[in-house]
Order: structure tokens, then sequence, then C-alpha cells
């Protein structure tokens, strides 16, 4: 009887812990919702009132018209997606790649040692500066924005998982070593699972990387992308246009954000359990 009672208390304390955590997050939302609703009402009263230059500034009801036009002339699928699919592909190719050498490298420390100062001059090179060469080689189409976007996030990710393997414990390496462990096996039971969390951690910073090599790769040259539309609506000062590409990225970055989030959960579990508690 105790423990029927027992297991009524604690399927009760999780039905009241997941009832207060969607309460909680309702009221987040509601509070982010009143913030951006308030923001955008007092900046088209301001635009009424010509109190905010609308040449300067923009309106909400303006770029709620882009919005339309663009939407109805697809022109704006076909940049947001030319934009995600270059971005996608590059942060994939670079993160895992990336990734990878990093871990491999802690099979040689002296090989490591050596390249050292080489990636730490290519990690400190804004890559955009590379831009105008890459789009030399590969030319204008989507071959060197996702060129650019591999290329920045490769370097990061490589960082990342090498410093991730100087994290492990040392006591668990030895104590593999004394089991009888080869060095293959250390590195797939050890160095790649303790390593994890350095490498998710990379690719969240790859999604800004990324997005900000393919968008320079898009200013420079490119026939379509959201940093041609936001060029393009620059040199026109239709700032209307410029602020709907603006956030068309943001919506770009938040779906990325949202998988890799996804990607989290189901490789680090216990990490994410952690930040909940």
């Amino acid at each position: 009887m105790e423990v029927v009672n027992e297991s009524k208390n604690i399927t009760h304390l999780k039905v009241k812990k997941a009832r207060k955590k969607h309460q909680t997050l309702f009221l987040h939302n509601f509070v982010r919702i009143a913030i951006i609703f308030s923001v955008l009402t007092i900046w088209q009263i301001g635009v009424n009132l010509q109190v905010i230059d609308s040449f300067l500034m923009g309106s909400p009801l303006g770029i709620w018209d882009e919005t339309v036009r663009l939407v109805q002339s697809g022109q704006l699928f076909t940049d947001m997606f030319a934009t995600l699919y270059g971005t996608i592909l590059g942060f994939v190719i670079g993160s895992l790649v990336g990734s990878a050498v990093g871990l491999l490298l802690w099979y040689s420390q002296t090989f490591a040692k050596i390249i050292d100062p080489f990636v730490v001059a290519l990690n400190g090179l804004p890559k955009i500066a590379l831009a105008p060469m890459i789009i030399i080689w590969f030319g204008s189409g989507m071959t060197s924005k996702i060129a650019l976007a591999t290329l920045a996030t490769f370097i990061v990710a490589l960082l990342s998982a090498y410093q991730g393997t100087h994290q492990i414990d040392s006591n668990l390496v030895n104590l593999m070593k004394s089991l009888g462990a080869s060095k293959g096996q250390i590195f797939k039971k050890v160095v790649i699972p303790s390593s994890l969390p350095w490498v998710i951690s990379a690719f969240r910073l790859n999604i800004g990387f990324a997005l900000i090599a393919v968008i320079g790769g898009e200013f420079i040259s490119s026939d379509k992308g959201l940093g041609k539309m936001i060029f393009v609506a620059g040199n026109l000062f239709n700032l209307n246009v410029v602020w709907v590409g603006v956030l068309s990225l943001m919506v770009v970055a938040i779906i990325l954000y949202v998988v890799i989030s996804k990607m989290e959960k189901q490789l680090l579990p216990w990490e994410t359990g952690n930040k909940q508690n």
C-alpha cells in the first residue's frame, strides 16, 4: 500500500512539475510577444507622427507590405532557400570535417604542435577576406558560398574538438590502457564521448559563422540569396526590404538553432537534463 501511495506521489510531482514548466514557458512567450508588439506599435506611431523618419528607419506597415509582395512574387522563398541551402551545406561539411580532424589530432601530439601556429593564424584571419579569391576560383554561384561557410566553420570546429580532447580525464585513459585497450578503442570509447560537449558547443557557434560567411559572399557577388536582397535594397534606400531580409535571416538562424538543440538532446541527454535542473 505504501509503495502504491509513493508511486502516486511521484506521478503527482511529475505532473505538477510539467504543468509548472508549461506555465512558465507560456508566461515567457507572452512577455516576449508583448515586448515585440509594444516596440512595433511605438515604432509605427512614431512614423505616423513623423517623429521617426520612415525613409531612414522604415515602418512596420511598410515592412509588412514588402513581405506580402515578396512572398506573392516568390522572391522571398527563393532567396531564403538559397541562403539556407548554402549555410546548411557549408555548416555541415565544415563542422563535421573540422570536428573529425580535431579529434584525430589526439592521435599525434607532435603533429598537432607542428600545425598549431597555422591553425591559430587561419582562425584569426577574417574569412570574408578570402571571399574575392574563393569567388574567382569557384564562381559567383552556390559553390563559392558553400566553400566560404565550410572554411569559416572548419577551423572553429577543429579547435573546439581538439580542445575537448585535452579535457579528458587522464585517469580514465590510464585505466583503459591498464585493461589492455588499444589506442583505437580508447579513441572510440573515451575520446569521442568525452569531447562531444565541445563539439556541440562548436556547432552552436558555427551557425552564426556559416551565416556570416554566406551573407558576405552574397554581398560581394551573387544572383540570389538574402544577402543579395539586403545589399540591393540598401543601395536603393529601400529600408523596408532590408528589414524583411534581416528578419528572414533571424528566422533562418532560429531554425538552425532549434535543429542543433534537438541534436544536443539526442546526443547529450545528461547535459540537457542538468541544464533543466
